[in-house]
């Protein structure tokens, strides 16, 4: 060796964890790296660059930076960084500057991994930080994210401009021109409180008195905005991004302690948000037809790419899908009544599944349901009915939801039920449960309001929870069920591989992975009589039941959370190479970390099942016997 590469490795061996290497593999990896010197004050890695290497501080001093800017770590001689970025997806997730002119020595991405691999102490010691390594990436995918961690009080700048419900639209409009805001809350005071009554826009100023020729000195009581989704100071402006969503609103009202303090515009959050599914609704609600929608779906898979291209976490970008798929659904109704004509009864249409639960992917199946008003005739109503169903199938077809090759639609007949239909339904199931019809239909107890009297889906789901809570025959199918689908685990905890359609030798993330986490979350959420729909929330309720033991909560959430990280980024891997998406993937594609930490969620899953077995062991041996 030269003798720099000597010195080199003479400096490895007295650091950890290149201590814990044999000679000839710290001398090889000393021939290997890469020499840098940055003056103080100089930039060394951006947030979000590709990342090929680890870095280790020969000499001098360098800061680590969080997203916002805030500083995470001051390292000197020793110190180590760049290790997050190369172990989830090769880019920088801290930005680093020099604090001291510095001395750095590279080492290459593929000589880390191959030694993570090889040399257990030394793969340890970059995956122990955390009481779990799972749970250590889960966080950082958290923790990466400025929706899911800034909260909405940080971007008010200025107090909402209020005024009395007695003032005149032409007050209202010279307010706002005057102060400069698009909207104005209205509140009424009583005392030393004030209560928030409506808000007015630039909209409800052209829809609700231009349009109709209403005078100016029309009272701005008779037309503000009064169904008004409102947000806290301490909700997340992911929370803020989701409720606009679901709403279709311009403005939110955000209050202080109840109290209205501001107005956050969807200009506000376009400004922090990085991806586009908030214009991407917006447009949605706007095409005039199917065709136009046909085309607007077009952009999905961008936007899809973008929120975790911007490390949007897997709630996250579930949750932003759903509220897409909801919003093409909502407006395909619109357009359906507009050819159809007006329904002749109310009705709710409920979204099933993936949807329902606000964990929906790229490309996935349509499962919808109607619950139809109780005084539903099906000789007079039927027809209306099965033409408003197959017009929003069929639209949603071309949207790329494709059919649900199980009949899981509001097109069988048998999905469209009255409210009492429904609850009959479900009484059936849960208290004559069979297994192989449960089989079936679990997805059905995956639902939410989509459109409509969505208060009905709501009700219907307290009727389940109620139905469900300590139901032990039918929770013992349930959880029968729900052992079906095992993880691709081996007798010796190697993964199990398979064909899965034109693919050798894969794991399919889905079958075996988020589908038997997500069974298992749904069996405890029902034990516990919970009405959530989201696995995570389900997670949250059962966790304050106390039904699992310690720390298991964690896990499922964590395993989860991991499972779909690996297949949501293996999917935008193919939409980026122009390959049809699926959710198989090769375990020899994925980086060292992700297969051990892969391999541990595995375990987690099918620890979680096993837990299923002794929990429901004795309602399991009754219902066998019956």
């Amino acid at each position: 060796m030269q003798s720099e590469q000597l010195e080199i490795s003479s400096f490895l061996t007295r650091h950890p964890p290149f201590d814990t290497l044999p000679p000839e593999a710290r001398d090889e990896m000393a021939r290997q790296v890469e020499v840098s010197y940055f003056r103080a004050g100089g930039d060394i890695l951006f947030l979000g660059q590709p990342i090929a290497a680890l870095y280790l501080v020969r000499s001098g001093a360098v800061e680590t930076f969080r997203r916002s800017g805030e500083l995470y770590n001051r390292l000197s001689e020793g110190g180590i960084f760049g290790q997050l970025g190369l172990m989830m997806n090769h880019r920088v997730r801290f930005p680093v500057k020099a604090l001291e002119d510095s001395l750095l020595y590279a080492i290459p991405a593929e000589i880390f991994h191959d030694y993570c691999d090889r040399f257990e102490t030394f793969g340890d010691y970059f995956e122990s930080e955390a009481s779990s390594l799972l749970h250590r990436s889960v966080l950082s995918l958290r923790q990466g994210s400025d929706l899911i961690s800034t909260e909405v009080g940080s971007l008010i700048q200025h107090q909402s401009v209020e005024v009395a419900p007695t003032i005149t639209v032409r007050a209202a409009a010279e307010q706002m021109t005057q102060k400069q805001v698009p909207a104005l809350l209205v509140v009424a005071q009583e005392g030393a409180e004030r209560h928030l009554l409506g808000i007015i826009t630039d909209y409800e100023l052209r829809s609700r008195v231009l349009a109709l020729g209403l005078p100016a000195t029309t009272a701005v009581a008779e037309v503000m905005a009064t169904h008004l989704p409102a947000i806290d100071t301490n909700d997340y402006l992911f929370s803020a991004m989701l409720t606009m969503l679901r709403e279709n609103a311009h403005h939110l009202p955000v209050l202080q302690g109840g109290v209205p303090v501001a107005v956050l515009s969807l200009t506000d959050l376009v400004r922090q948000e990085s991806q586009s599914s908030l214009l991407l609704v917006r447009s949605i609600f706007s095409q005039p037809d199917v065709d136009g929608l046909e085309r607007l779906a077009q952009q999905l898979p961008a936007v899809f790419s973008r929120m975790v291209q911007a490390d949007a976490n897997s709630h996250m970008i579930g949750s932003a899908m759903a509220v897409i798929g909801r919003s093409f659904k909502q407006r395909l109704l619109e357009l359906a009544e507009e050819a159809i004509g007006p329904p002749p009864l109310p009705y709710c249409f409920l979204a099933l599944g993936s949807m329902a639960r606000d964990e929906q992917l790229i490309y996935t199946d349509q499962d919808n349901a109607l619950i139809l008003d109780n005084s539903y005739n099906p000789e007079a109503h039927g027809d209306y009915f099965a033409q408003l169903a197959q017009w929003v199938s069929d639209g949603l077809d071309r949207c790329g939801y494709r059919y649900c090759s199980g009949g899981i639609m509001a097109t069988n007949p048998s999905w469209r039920l009255t409210l009492n239909g429904w609850k009959e339904q479900f009484n059936r199931w849960i208290e004559e449960p069979d297994p192989r019809a449960l089989l079936n239909s679990s997805i059905f107890f995956d639902l939410d309001g989509v459109a409509g009297e969505i208060a009905w889906g709501e009700s219907l789901r307290r009727y389940i929870a109620g139905k469900t809570r300590d139901n032990g025959r039918f929770l013992a199918c349930l959880a029968r069920n729900a052992l079906n689908r095992t993880p691709p685990l081996g007798f010796f905890k190697g993964f199990v591989l398979e064909k899965d359609g034109k693919h050798n030798h894969v794991i399919n993330l889905k079958r075996r992975g988020t589908a038997p986490l997500t069974d298992v979350i749904r069996v405890h959420a029902l034990a516990v009589g919970s009405d959530r729909v989201n696995s995570f929330e389900r997670i949250e309720e059962i966790a304050g039941k106390k039904l699992l033991p310690q720390g298991k909560e964690r896990d499922l959430r964590d395993a989860l959370e991991f499972i779909a990280m690996v297949r949501i980024r293996h999917q935008v891997k193919e939409i980026a190479a122009g390959e049809e998406v699926d959710n198989s993937i090769d375990p020899e594609a994925l980086s060292g970390f992700e297969r051990r930490n892969l391999r541990e969620a595995f375990e987690i899953l099918s620890s979680a099942q096993n837990f299923l077995k002794y929990r429901y062991h004795a309602a399991m041996a009754r219902n066998r016997k019956v």
